[in-house]
C-alpha cells in the first residue's frame, strides 16, 4: 500500500512500487488526463506536475513519489489555480485554469492526444515565467525536460498562441472561465 497526494487529495493505492505512476493514475485512480504515448518519456503525453515540475509519469515509479509530494494532473489544474488565487470553494467549482481556458478560446487541439502534456508543460512554464517570449515558449517545449513535447498533428503554432493567451489571462488576474 502506498500513499500519494493527487490533485490535493491523499490517496491509498495498492500497487507494487515499480508500477509506473501513469498506470496508477489511469487504472487505479481513473484519471484520464495523462495519456500513454510512447512509454519512454519521449513525447510528453503522460506529463504531470510533481511539486510544480513537469514529470513524465510513464517512467516514474510509484515508489519514486512520496506522500508529501503534490502530484497534479490535468484534472487538478482548476483547483491549483483556485488555490493560488484564493478563490472560494464555490468559485473553484466553476473555474478553469487559465491554460485550459486559453486552449478552449484558441481552439488549440486537433486530435487532442498531446494536449495533456502540452498544458502541463505550459503550466510549469507560466508558473516560473509569467510573461515568456515566443523564444522562451519554444525552448520550454523543445529543450527543457527529458525530451521535446510532441504533437503528431503539428499544432505547435496554435499551442504557442494558447500559451501567450494564458499568460495574458494570468497577468490580467482573471479567475478563469466560469460555466
Amino acid at each position: 500500500m502506498a500513499t500519494i497526494t493527487v490533485n490535493g487529495v491523499k490517496q491509498e493505492v495498492k500497487a507494487p512500487g515499480d508500477t509506473p505512476l501513469l498506470y496508477v493514475l489511469r487504472n487505479d485512480l481513473e484519471l484520464t488526463g495523462p495519456q500513454f504515448g510512447c512509454g519512454l518519456a519521449q513525447c510528453g503525453a503522460c506529463s504531470v506536475l510533481i511539486d510544480g515540475k513537469e514529470v513524465r509519469s510513464c517512467i516514474t515509479a510509484l515508489s519514486d513519489v512520496t506522500a508529501d509530494q503534490e502530484i497534479i494532473t490535468l484534472e487538478g489544474l482548476p483547483a491549483r489555480w483556485a488555490k493560488q488565487k484564493h478563490l472560494s470553494a464555490e468559485e473553484a467549482k466553476t473555474t478553469l485554469h487559465p491554460v485550459q481556458q486559453a486552449w478552449i478560446e484558441e481552439q488549440t487541439p486537433q486530435c487532442g492526444f498531446c494536449q495533456n502534456g502540452m498544458m502541463i508543460k505550459a503550466t510549469e512554464l507560466l508558473e516560473s515565467n509569467p510573461k515568456p517570449t515566443m523564444t522562451q515558449i519554444k525552448e520550454a517545449f523543445t529543450k527543457s525536460g527529458l525530451s521535446p513535447n510532441l504533437c503528431r498533428c503539428g499544432t505547435y503554432v496554435a499551442i504557442m498562441d494558447a500559451v501567450k493567451h494564458a499568460s495574458d489571462i494570468m497577468a490580467g488576474g482573471a479567475a478563469g472561465m466560469r460555466g
